[in-house]
């Protein structure tokens, strides 16, 4: 970071040269914003999850923060199209509304049980009104985060079933190390030890899932906030 290079381009027949300075490339995967649907009383905080990383939970939870300070009384977590990411950035953000010491997800390999995730504190909201939007592309850690609020009680899930995506895999390397095979070692069960591999998570709510990305309230109607 801070250090420079040299670019050479060449543009319509023209050579140009560039010094460029290198700096982190920040990609924002949350995104949010606060709405208000006909029939439902007070604001709805908006957070949009793309994927999960390291970081993804103290985002949300400083998103909630400031929509709650601009009147936010209800969430709805946008999961459409989240391929998942890192699995502890979906623990993490399910974490944020649930109670202390709640099952998340169970890692389970062909000896059984080999890692029982919980909640290691208590989340920052428990109570509002919440709904979790997810589409057919909403898989692996984003399913993951989908069923432990589902499964205990926390959110309505509304949309459409998931992708479906459950196992864990790792690279074996080939012997002439031409390439590699992707191995399965383990599988993802929700907090119920449902296994959502090739199955997906059924939704409580059938809604619209093509609405704008900028504008996931379209989708619902205020039924899912009665729920």
């Amino acid at each position: 970071e801070g250090s420079k290079v040299g670019v050479v381009v060449e543009r319509e027949g023209k050579t140009l040269d560039f010094i460029l300075t290198r700096e982190p490339i920040k990609i924002t995967s949350v995104k949010w914003y606060l709405g208000e649907m006909k029939g439902v009383a007070g604001k709805v905080g908006v957070i949009r999850i793309k994927n999960f990383s390291g970081t993804t939970a103290e985002t949300v939870k400083s998103a909630m923060m400031e929509l709650k300070e601009k009147g936010a009384s209800k969430w709805v977590l946008d999961l459409r199209g989240n391929p998942g990411g890192l699995l502890p950035g979906g623990v993490d953000t399910a974490s944020l509304f649930l109670e202390e010491d709640k099952p998340v997800v169970f890692v389970v390999n062909k000896n059984g049980v080999v890692d029982a995730q919980k909640t290691l504190t208590k989340g920052i909201d428990l109570d509002a009104p919440l709904v979790v939007l997810v589409d057919g592309n909403t898989a692996s850690a984003a399913e993951v985060m989908t069923a432990a609020l589902q499964e205990n009680q926390r959110a309505v899930v509304a949309g459409e079933q998931t992708f479906g995506k459950g196992i864990v895999q790792t690279i074996r390397q080939l012997e002439n190390g031409n390439g590699g095979v992707a191995v399965t070692i383990a599988r993802y069960e929700t907090p119920e030890h449902h296994d959502i591999n090739k199955q997906g998570i059924a939704v409580d709510v059938k809604t619209r899932t093509d609405c704008e990305k900028v504008d996931a309230l379209a989708c619902l109607s205020p039924e899912v906030f009665k729920n």
